[in-house]
């Protein structure tokens, strides 16, 4: 098929606004510019209305939840929440039941991703079998079975001996290997940040050590090993500075951010409720701050979501007894353009490429980019209009405490391969 999408906007890298249309042959990009000789001719046309024409949003950091979960999420629901935030490629983490550790396993979530999902999945194995265990994964054979990277979200390797022979393993195999850093003993219980606002509340507090530290010995690890190193969710100044001189040192670490963790801080927990409950907790405001400074000099290389849908009823009730997590699919575009392209903190055209090509480069994913030749994945938003985040969510969940918030950045549809996946209007 022949698509023209005609009166657009794409924003360069210089961010400028530059009006264009966008032509669509066989799945891929065929033209940047303006074809309007070409319109009688196409089999669909669609009129962007002076709208912005955006590369598909690259999520490295989601949960779906399915297999073994599938009443908080699943393929299905969550690739919608996915596409209805601009994303057409997302990378969905392990934690599931089974886990993803053998092949067998691996390949039934495969199929229910070829199955269900509506944008381009890709899925993570583990590092270790079961998540909690010792015992290190087949890399090789989950790696022929289509694994791109290896993580054990959710729970950190608690063992240095353990995290050194993965990263042997993955640096044998050149594929990366992504770490969510905690140590468990020192966590002490805490279900928030430890500081002020914790003793406040009378509940207790995640120190900041507890994810610095384990980073700290994982850059050390890599050091010696030479594996791809990728940080998940980075909250604490100590930790973009233990990243910012491993990278000058010339250690192969990249990381992510997460807009909660970018925009809100520890005093935005008003009361106990396991809307505000999420792992890394929101942290003080000079970490805050430490994250934003690590996205403009380069320490942090991209933003992703950690959408982490669970039910009300697991949600609604003290941070004690909640399961920690916080959707973020729907929500991430607008309330990055809000905070920060509108206040000037950013410019959109940088909130754009950590949102597209900075996480496709550093998994090394052909997509990210409108580029001639490349598929046509991309996403319509109007920057323009204000809206109100409603509990109106294509997840199946609803845990966010930014429900209510004003803003703007809206994504009227997505494309995956030039084919229409999600639109405002259906």
């Amino acid at each position: 098929m022949d698509i023209l999408v005609k009166n657009g906007k794409i924003v360069t890298q210089q961010n400028k606004l530059v009006e264009t249309d966008l032509w669509i042959k066989d799945d891929k990009i065929q033209g940047i510019g303006r074809f309007t000789e070409l319109e009688q001719g196409m089999d669909e046309v669609i009129d962007a209305k002076g709208n912005l024409i955006l590369p598909g949003f690259v999520d490295v950091h989601v949960h779906f939840r399915e297999p073994g979960f599938e009443y908080k999420e699943t393929v299905q629901t969550g690739s919608r929440s996915a596409a209805k935030g601009g994303f057409t490629t997302v990378c969905a983490m392990p934690n599931l039941n089974p886990v993803p550790d053998n092949v067998e396993n691996f390949e039934k979530v495969d199929k229910i991703i070829e199955k269900d999902a509506i944008i381009k999945v890709l899925q993570y194995a583990s590092i270790t079998s079961g998540l909690r265990s010792e015992e290190l994964v087949d890399f090789k054979a989950l790696k022929t079975a289509g694994a791109f990277a290896f993580t054990n979200d959710g729970v950190g390797v608690q063992t240095a001996g353990t995290m050194y022979l993965a990263m042997q393993a993955c640096a044998s195999l050149n594929v990366p290997l992504v770490a969510h850093t905690e140590d468990e003993s020192l966590l002490f219980g805490g279900v928030m940040h430890l500081g002020d606002v914790s003793d406040k509340l009378g509940l207790p507090g995640i120190m900041g050590a507890t994810e610095s530290s384990q980073i700290a010995r994982d850059v050390l690890l890599a050091k010696e090993t030479g594996v791809h190193y990728h940080v998940c969710h980075v909250s604490t100044k100590e930790s973009v500075e233990i990243i910012r001189h491993a990278k000058k040192n010339g250690i192969k670490v990249t990381c992510e951010v997460c807009p909660h963790h970018l925009i809100l801080n520890d005093t935005s927990i008003t009361c106990d409720h396991g809307y505000f409950k999420m792992n890394p907790p929101l942290r003080a405001e000079t970490d805050r701050r430490a994250l934003i400074e690590g996205l403009k000099d380069g320490t942090i290389d991209c933003i992703a979501t950690d959408h982490a849908p669970h039910s009300h009823e697991e949600k609604n009730q003290s941070m004690l007894h909640a399961p920690f997590g916080i959707i973020g699919s729907e929500t991430a575009f607008p309330l990055m353009y809000t905070h920060f392209v509108e206040t000037g903190i950013f410019t959109l055209a940088e909130i754009v490429y950590w949102l597209s090509e900075a996480p496709a480069k550093i998994f090394n994913l052909d997509v990210g980019t409108l580029m001639i030749g490349k598929s046509a994945d991309f996403t319509l938003i109007d920057i323009n209009e204000s809206f109100e985040i409603q509990d109106d969510f294509e997840s199946k969940s609803n845990n966010t405490p930014f429900i209510g918030e004003k803003v703007k950045g809206m994504v009227l549809a997505t494309f995956v391969n030039g084919e229409k996946v999600w639109s405002k209007n259906n």
